[in-house]
Parts: C-alpha cells; sequence; structure tokens
C-alpha cells in the first residue's frame, strides 16, 4: 500500500509541477483575464483545482475539514502569482501529509463527503482529489496559451504605428 500512496504522491507532484509552469513568468493581470463569456480565469482555476484537491484529500479522506467555500472558488479575483504559488505548496504539503499516514484499511472506509452528503471510500475521494485538479490543470495550461496569445496580439497591434 506505501507503494500505491507514493505514486498517488508522485502523480500529484507532477499535477503541481504543471501548475507552477502555468503561473511562471506570469503577470498577476493575467490571473483575472477569461478567454470568453462563460469561461473560468485562472484564478478561478487556480482556486477551485486547489480547493478540490485540499477538500477530496484533507477533508474526505484524512477528515480534516478545511472550512472550503467551493462557490468562492468561482468568484476569486485579485490574487497574485505568488499568492497562488504559497497556496498550492501548502496545498501538496498537507495532501502529502495526510497520505503519508494512511493505511491499507483507511483506503476502503466509507467517508462522507460534507458539502454534497455523497458517501465515497476515501481511495475514490484520494483518486478524485487527484484526478479533478490534474484536469483543471490542463484547462489553466489552455488558458495561459490564450492569454499569451492575446497579450502578444496587443503588443503587434500597438506596434503597427
Amino acid at each position: 500500500m506505501e507503494q500505491l500512496l507514493s505514486e498517488v504522491i508522485d502523480r500529484l507532484e507532477a499535477v503541481h509541477r504543471a501548475i507552477d509552469g502555468v503561473l511562471a513568468d506570469l503577470p498577476d493581470a493575467a490571473l483575472d483575464w477569461s478567454p470568453g463569456p462563460e469561461m473560468n480565469s485562472l484564478a478561478v482555476l487556480l482556486a477551485h483545482a486547489l480547493g478540490a484537491e485540499r477538500y477530496w484529500i484533507g477533508d474526505v479522506a484524512g477528515g480534516e475539514p478545511s472550512g472550503r467555500d467551493r462557490e468562492a472558488e468561482f468568484r476569486t479575483t485579485g490574487r497574485t502569482t505568488a499568492a497562488f504559488t504559497t497556496q498550492a505548496r501548502a496545498t501538496l504539503a498537507h495532501s502529502r501529509m495526510v497520505l503519508s499516514r494512511l493505511t491499507a484499511a483507511d483506503l476502503v472506509g466509507v467517508r462522507t463527503a460534507p458539502l454534497f452528503g455523497q458517501r465515497v471510500s476515501a481511495g475514490w475521494a484520494i483518486l478524485h482529489g487527484l484526478e479533478h485538479p490534474a484536469l483543471h490543470a490542463g484547462h489553466m495550461e489552455i488558458t495561459r496559451q490564450l492569454w499569451l496569445q492575446q497579450a502578444q496580439a496587443k503588443g503587434d497591434e500597438s506596434s503597427d504605428g
């Protein structure tokens, strides 16, 4: 079981490397930009992905309430890349800590997800705590590319004198 949980941690670390890549050299202004109507900004995607990881691994699998306000994640604005970097590191550290103390018996134990009332095994919660942020990391990468593309286009237009 140690091997499995170690591999989950490895995959979480890969997701966090992707998040670090999204944030690398990105101006804070890019975080609140949205590619279009009904589309999430990087700030919203980051807040939600990190909130989901902390919730499913920490709250549900680990039994450590975070006080997550899921709806507030979708209203996130005005944060900095430095603040998100700090939050991402803290989230990953907490996930590592929770995963390092779980046993095989813990993984099959049934938990109730407090926000949804859903009953799931701790193992399911851990898998969802990995897959959901990974999905959103992909969204973040595409949103970053779109932001860079539009920023470059604006720069090109302003140099057309």
